[in-house]
């Protein structure tokens, strides 16, 4: 059983990790709106306060007026107008800023109080770090977008995302090795044969993920709205058109496309037979919840992203399916970490 101490940076760690979500989800409307380039400088300390009077906006929106993104494509654009897109920038980073502080205070808190064990203190600080990266590679983001092409890079955008889901991962697994420190459901045969195709599949459902990343990058999603045919056609003709070929994978709309609908329509058969395999080889309650819930939320998941692209990539939708993967991910990632200290505890033979 877990200590006091231990339920409670658990339960801290717990909080930064739902936070985070709530700065995907929000990352995702601001991408949606239109809204990413919005702010042109990036002040993490002084940047705090938004415009509070007019002239402070018209001083604002001049800066941005100087940048391709008005230029080239909002030129019709007025400070009102402006003002709409503004706020879902300024309200992502300031709530990067306050995830930054949840995080920093309590930490520094618990280790003045002595209540981080040793090996545990490298693993806050490593925290603390990829939090601090992430703020940058927002920015380096960002920046790719403020130069000639009024675009974001579908590599920095897909990079940025990946990093914010691995360190929601390193929070959330801690936190449940720290609630659940040693399986106290072990069934007689163990879970230690399901413990390899748990991480695959993992890997699996992140890689799914990141594939979305490269949809969102290039608005591919606003391309062959229909399914499960592309164009009339299971294998559109264009999937190999850029040369090299390698590139297609990351520039080519068609064949990113395809490839993320591949991807999650292998989750949609491969994760039933995870389930089926798994839950016949453990007599643990917490991992058979684990795995309903699994099983739940990739139908929720597949009906989202399907719902999504028939309907032209609707804000609302397109913002609960990016919402819905790191929602997929959470519960595989509970999974994995049940079956891994269950298959660690179990004896050998």
């Amino acid at each position: 059983m877990p200590t006091r101490d231990e339920k409670s940076i658990a339960i801290w760690l717990l909080i930064c990790c739902a936070t985070i979500f709530g700065m995907v989800v929000l990352g995702g409307v601001t991408r949606l709106t239109g809204s990413g380039l919005s702010m042109v400088q990036w002040a993490p300390i002084m940047g705090v306060l938004p415009p509070l009077s007019e002239v402070e906006w018209q001083e604002t929106f001049a800066l941005y007026q100087q940048f391709p993104e008005y230029q080239k494509k909002n030129f019709h654009m007025s400070v009102h107008d402006f003002k709409s897109i503004f706020w879902f920038e300024y309200a992502h980073r300031i709530l990067g800023r306050l995830i930054g502080l949840m995080f920093f205070i309590p930490m520094v808190y618990f280790i003045v109080r002595k209540k981080v064990s040793k090996s545990l203190l490298p693993k806050l600080i490593a925290m603390f770090i990829l939090g601090g990266l992430q703020g940058l590679m927002g920015w380096y983001m960002v920046k790719s977008g403020l130069v000639d092409n009024p675009h974001v890079s579908q590599y920095r955008l897909t990079a940025h995302l990946g990093l914010a889901f691995i360190v929601y991962a390193y929070l959330f697994w801690v936190a449940m090795s720290l609630l659940f420190p040693k399986s106290d459901e072990i069934s007689s045969n163990g879970p230690r044969s399901s413990r390899l195709f748990s991480w695959l599949l993992l890997a699996l459902v992140f890689t799914t993920a990141m594939s979305g990343g490269f949809v969102a990058g290039l608005k591919a999603g606003f391309a062959y709205n229909t399914f499960p045919l592309m164009d009339g056609q299971w294998i559109p003709n264009n999937i190999l058109a850029l040369q090299p070929a390698w590139i297609n994978v990351f520039e080519n709309v068609a064949t990113v496309q395809f490839q993320h609908r591949v991807l999650a329509t292998s989750l949609f058969f491969i994760i039933p037979i995870f389930w089926h395999v798994t839950k016949g080889r453990t007599s643990s309650s917490r991992l058979g919840v684990g795995l309903h819930l699994l099983l739940l939320m990739l139908v929720i998941q597949v009906s989202l992203g399907i719902s999504t692209l028939l309907l032209h990539v609707p804000v609302s939708l397109a913002a609960a399916h990016q919402g819905g993967a790191l929602l997929l991910f959470t519960i595989m990632l509970f999974v994995t970490q049940q079956v891994h200290q269950q298959s660690a505890s179990t004896p050998r033979n």
